[in-house]
């Protein structure tokens, strides 16, 4: 199977838009669906009882996660060469700050797999006290946490610059670039509210319609890479 090395050609793009959904399929899966069924806010020991009981799905979620995280460095790199004729200082930031995000994200799976080990009964944990394996569940949860709230704050950097390098381009729709930049504030702002801010209503309304529309422009640019690909350049 040739892959393309045309980084303006269609079928370069294509390549791109499907690695681009394949992080919104395998990213959805391990970051929104498996927390949402194992994950027992505020309650550590419960948590812990979820993954034992369901250690199958958790795994699973972490070999979402790794997927996903191959496809970011190929999207990463892919991104980099396809607008960096248009501005090479503001590409290689965009390729950086998500890379930076990546290796984060990277780093979290430590403490997925210190979850892991705490959740078995054979492992040698078993043999601390019930309060001290909660503690330390309650450290690990708190820890991964603390990683989303930063690598949300390196994708916000690179949104906004990949908003901006669509809008230079001239070869994507202006919307979504508009999308990618108002909507990618969104993660900057849940972070900010979910580390400082949670009781802020207003901050968790706004931090929600924002990352919708950075959902819907995410999946609108993948869409266009997969099906369209980069237009001409309108005549200056």
């Amino acid at each position: 199977m040739h892959f393309p090395n045309d980084s303006q050609s269609r079928a370069f793009a294509a390549w791109a838009g499907a690695f681009y959904l394949t992080i919104a399929v395998s990213g959805g899966f391990a970051i929104a669906y498996v927390p949402s069924v194992l994950h027992v806010p505020g309650d550590p020991a419960a948590t812990l009882e979820m993954i034992a009981t369901h250690r199958g799905l958790f795994l699973a979620g972490i070999g979402g996660d790794i997927v996903m995280m191959a496809a970011e460095v190929m999207v990463t790199a892919m991104l980099f060469f396809m607008f960096r004729h248009v501005h090479a200082v503001l590409s290689l930031s965009a390729a950086l700050a998500r890379f930076a995000m990546v290796a984060v994200m990277a780093a979290m799976l430590f403490f997925h797999a210190g979850l892991v080990a705490l959740a078995d009964p054979a492992s040698p944990f078993a043999v601390f006290a019930e309060a001290e394996r909660e503690a330390l569940a309650y450290l690990m949860l708190t820890i991964h946490d603390s990683g989303v709230w930063i690598w949300q704050i390196f994708f916000t950097i690179h949104l906004l610059i990949l908003g901006r390098l669509i809008l230079a381009s001239g070869q994507y729709p202006k919307l979504l670039g508009y999308g990618l930049m108002l909507g990618g504030l969104g993660y900057v702002l849940d972070s900010v509210y979910a580390f400082a801010f949670p009781d802020l209503a207003l901050l968790g309304q706004v931090r929600v319609a924002l990352l919708v529309i950075v959902t819907i422009s995410e999946v609108g640019f993948a869409l266009w890479l997969l099906l369209r690909g980069p237009m001409r350049p309108a005549p200056v």
